[in-house]
């Protein structure tokens, strides 16, 4: 049964969450969006439709399903077709998240240790046609997720909650479908990316030494490269939001292979060991879909100085309106 955990733990956090995350996205896009934070267009488009995916997923995993059963038990999200919808929308949401994130550590990857398949994968265009892709793909697979659900009770023929039905546990067909969500997301993407990094660490150590040598020659040793430095800092921003993106999910991968391994998925309360370690497995990946602006204000200068352009903007107005009413 799809139902959010009650109590004032899970109250507060996901209210405060939500009230983080969803600004937190919105500011994100805007200000990738207005191309001036000296990044290039391809990694500017990743990056916006990452902070797309993530606001979907605050919206859809907590304020429609989470904060809405936790405040709003019995309301018209509680209706078996709306809550099936909400649940798929959930799972869409999530998987074009998470692959949004590999296809942009892909293409980082090719941009550092590929150099001749770079001038034709890394461009706008092509970051344009993979989004799309991975998005048109993630919510087509996930459609099966509405199918799959079933009233609890049906009261004055009016169908309500949901629960998975019969099948999902005993038809062939569901079982491989759920082993191909699971290792779809997160165990894919989850040994994708440590193995894109692990290959663009080693490209990267071997490049340095050759470069530095290189330069070090040529130039002197007390001149800074500024190849280097910006390879550096693409590198920083790559490692430090695929690494947030590992560390969060992880709990939610060990829970995972722990309920694989035991073949137990049943548990008594809320308050049951096993789902505490699930719905925190939970909480932290929901939490992965508001640290990347956090991650871009942190290491990108021009970033914050957009930021402070954006906090100002409403009090110069308010200021300019002031001395026009004085006027």
């Amino acid at each position: 049964m799809h139902a959010p955990p009650t109590g004032l733990v899970y109250a507060i956090y996901y209210t405060a969450l939500a009230a983080i995350a969803v600004p937190a996205n919105l500011v994100a896009i805007l200000i990738l969006s207005r191309g001036k934070c000296g990044l290039s267009g391809c990694i500017t488009r990743y990056l916006v439709s990452m902070a797309v995916a993530d606001l979907l997923v605050i919206i859809t995993a907590v304020i429609l399903n989470r904060i809405s059963g936790i405040y709003f038990p019995g309301s018209f999200l509680s209706i078996t077709p709306v809550c099936s919808l909400s649940i798929a929308l959930t799972y869409a949401a999530r998987v074009n998240s998470v692959w949004l994130t590999v296809t942009f550590t892909f293409d980082r990857f090719v941009a550092i240790c590929c150099k001749k398949l770079k001038i034709k994968y890394c461009t706008e265009k092509t970051a344009a046609m993979v989004i799309g892709t991975v998005c048109t793909l993630g919510c087509l697979i996930n459609i099966p997720w509405y199918f799959i659900h079933e009233p609890i009770y049906i009261i004055a023929n009016v169908p309500w909650y949901c629960q998975l039905k019969d099948i999902r546990y005993t038809s062939p067909l569901w079982s491989a479908y759920d082993w191909f969500d699971r290792i779809l997301t997160p165990c894919a993407p989850f040994l994708l990316i440590l193995l894109l990094n692990a290959l663009t660490v080693g490209h990267i150590v071997a490049a340095n030494r050759a470069r530095r040598r290189l330069w070090t020659h040529n130039n002197g040793a007390n001149q800074s490269d500024p190849e280097m430095e910006s390879r550096r800092k693409s590198i920083i921003l790559l490692f430090t939001i695929s690494g947030s993106f590992i560390l969060l999910w992880m709990m939610y991968v060990i829970q995972f292979l722990h309920v694989r391994i035991t073949n137990n998925y049943d548990f008594k309360s809320f308050s049951d060991p096993k789902f505490i370690l699930q719905e925190t497995g939970n909480m932290l990946q929901l939490l992965s879909s508001c640290t990347n602006t956090f991650i871009y204000a942190a290491i990108q200068s021009k970033f914050r100085e957009e930021l402070k352009n954006a906090a100002k903007y409403p009090l110069n107005v308010i200021v300019k309106l002031i001395i026009q009413r004085k006027e």
